[in-house]
């Protein structure tokens, strides 16, 4: 091992730590490496930026934005009316129909994006039919990752290994050579669900009936903790709006008001800009200490059973979930100001499961993390609209409040169509097949600039650009033949077919502590050296990778897909090794044995 290669592997190790712990963020450790790179003297700096020029990182971005444009025209939301008529009350056919419809669709956008959309559409079926959501979530998040087995465009690993096969002098990928395979893993996929979701229980009693105020309130423990205080004559908080009230700092914060005059009662929240007069009712989340009380001259009044139930067409409750791309993420509830924001007080929040009672206004939220919120019952269609990462969950909504470019619908599903065309005949390159899609959006409103920006995940394109350089690196100092001698050593006398399986365990493996991306740009370059030295195609070991990238079937934490489930399943990370590890060895056993029928060694 020469300097050079250990320096690399230095770095390289060193970003894996960073992506398994997660700190810094995966787009800054991406980022870092870039700089880094060319201080060690090892590439120039137009080689560590090449990625920024890779026809295919400008290929995932424009797919962002076609997705994006399926989403604002409704013509995910629709599917998933559709979805929910057909199914009726049958758990088999809804399971059928809810895999068929998230691989497909995911197969031409973002599957993260496809999950959060039939999120709360799932949930919506599980209240109306008593099913429980713990036995349709991780359907939902194998659909998604299977649909990443059914195009070359339908996830970026797939993209990946196709532009490495064409660096290293092959031809790449076509639009549909993964797609046989894929098709095979669905069906798979849906018959093991069918038999697997049972595995999972029923969650509970709660899981299986339609989620009320009272089970709402009581999974976060609200009623535990909020009290009721009258504002009395001459206290010092009359004539202070109620957003503004100071009752000690964030440990006692004003919920809600209630008012009553003429013997009619409203209720009133932070959001609202009222004034407090005196016999107004406050509702705070925690005891004030008997002191205060005094000073306040407010008196404590008995716990009101049934209070949202009553105030249910004035006010409304939701659970909201940290999408991956939500803002939130990393913030806690004090920077975020919900209620000046969004119109919206949030009253409890739950992580991994648990509801966080202590501190929980201070408390840095997470992918994946649920928020009870309360406010007016059109705040929450405001906040579903605002495209910020929040996702709320099993909340009825009309479509044109979701899909600002409702009427559009058509001009986006031709614009796609026009698209697969073009990248399935190859009459232009798939970039530009891409951006002409992107042109037609735009052209018929279906999306606008603002929207195509925020629709990049621009995170994910720093960290194929900062991943990309590892590859070149890894050639360039002898890394990749070093491996690839290491996995002939091992597995070469067992034949190819072994070799195929081990690379697929390895990808497999390496995923379940980086993400898939960046495991598809260590692998794709050792496993086409792998069939360079063995001289056979290497088409059937790139093809392995991009299986194996895509089969993160294992953990909570493998892909974004399932980080998005968690909450609103209940699940445990043990139910993902229960259901997850025997299907990925499913999926590696089908893989090697059709791989080399459709992609001859």
């Amino acid at each position: 091992m020469n300097v050079d290669l250990a320096i690399v592997l230095v770095l390289l190790v060193a970003s894996v730590v960073m992506f398994a712990i997660g700190k810094p963020r995966m787009d800054v450790v991406a980022v870092l490496m870039i700089v880094a790179l060319p201080l060690t003297g090892i590439l120039s700096i137009t080689e560590t930026l090449a990625g920024f020029a890779d026809p295919n990182v400008v290929l995932i971005a424009a797919l962002f934005v076609v997705g994006e444009g399926l989403s604002r025209t409704g013509v995910t939301y629709r599917l998933g009316d559709w979805l929910a008529h057909t199914a009726g009350t049958s758990a088999t056919r809804l399971i059928i129909l809810l895999m068929l419809s998230v691989a497909l669709l995911g197969a031409v956008m973002s599957s993260t994006g496809v999950v959060a959309i039939f999120i709360p559409v799932a949930m919506s079926i599980a209240t109306r039919t008593g099913m429980s959501p713990r036995q349709l979530m991780m359907p939902l998040s194998f659909a998604g990752l299977i649909s990443g087995m059914l195009t070359l465009i339908a996830t970026t690993p797939n993209l990946i290994v196709d532009a490495e096969l064409t660096r290293s002098g092959h031809g790449g990928f076509g639009f549909f050579s993964i797609t046989p395979i894929g098709l095979v893993v669905l069906a798979l996929g849906i018959g093991y669900m069918l038999f697997a979701r049972r595995m999972l229980g029923e969650g509970g009693a709660e899981s299986r009936v339609r989620r009320t105020f009272e089970s709402l309130l009581a999974d976060y423990r609200v009623d535990a903790r909020t009290q009721r205080y009258r504002i009395e004559s001459r206290s010092p908080l009359a004539g202070t709006a109620l957003a503004d009230i100071d009752l000690g700092g964030w440990r006692a914060r004003v919920l809600m008001m209630e008012r009553t005059r003429l013997l009619r009662r409203t209720v009133r929240t932070t959001a609202d800009d009222a004034q407090v007069r005196r016999g107004d009712v406050l509702f705070v989340d925690a005891e004030i200490p008997a002191g205060d009380l005094e000073r306040l001259r407010l008196t404590r009044l008995d716990p009101a059973e049934g209070f949202f139930d009553a105030y249910s067409r004035q006010l409304g409750l939701a659970e909201i979930l940290i999408g991956p791309d939500s803002i939130a993420a990393g913030k806690s509830l004090r920077e975020l100001r919900f209620h000046a924001t969004y119109d919206v007080v949030i009253l409890g929040v739950r992580h991994a499961g648990r509801t966080i009672e202590a501190d929980y206004v201070t408390t840095r939220l997470a992918v994946g993390d649920t928020l009870l919120a309360s406010g007016a019952w059109d705040a929450f269609e405001r906040l579903r609209a605002s495209r910020r990462g929040f996702i709320v969950l099993d909340l009825p909504a009309e479509v044109d409040e979701v899909a600002p470019a409702a009427n559009q619908a058509p001009f986006a599903i031709g614009a796609v169509l026009v698209m697969v065309v073009l990248m399935v005949t190859g009459v232009v390159p798939n970039v530009i097949a891409a951006l002409i899609a992107c042109l037609l959006l735009g052209a018929f409103r279906c999306i606008d600039m603002p929207s195509a920006y925020r629709a990049i995940h621009w995170p994910t394109i720093l960290l194929i650009v900062g991943m990309l350089p590892f590859a070149a690196a890894l050639e360039k100092t002898g890394g990749v033949d070093l491996v690839v001698d290491g996995l002939l050593g091992l597995l070469g006398d067992a034949g190819p077919h072994v070799l195929l399986g081990g690379i697929f365990a390895v990808t497999a493996v390496i995923g379940l502590f980086v993400s898939n991306t960046a495991t598809a740009v260590l692998m794709a370059p050792i496993a086409i050296g792998t069939a360079v030295q063995l001289g056979v195609s290497p088409y059937p070991f790139a093809m392995i990778v991009a299986l194996a990238a895509s089969s993160a079937f294992m953990t909570p934490v493998s892909s974004p897909v399932n980080t998005l489930v968690v909450e609103p399943g209940r699940y445990r990370f043990g139910d993902f090794v229960k259901v997850g590890a025997p299907f990925t060895a499913v999926v590696m056993v089908v893989s090697v044995l059709l791989v080399p029928l459709l992609l001859p060694l």
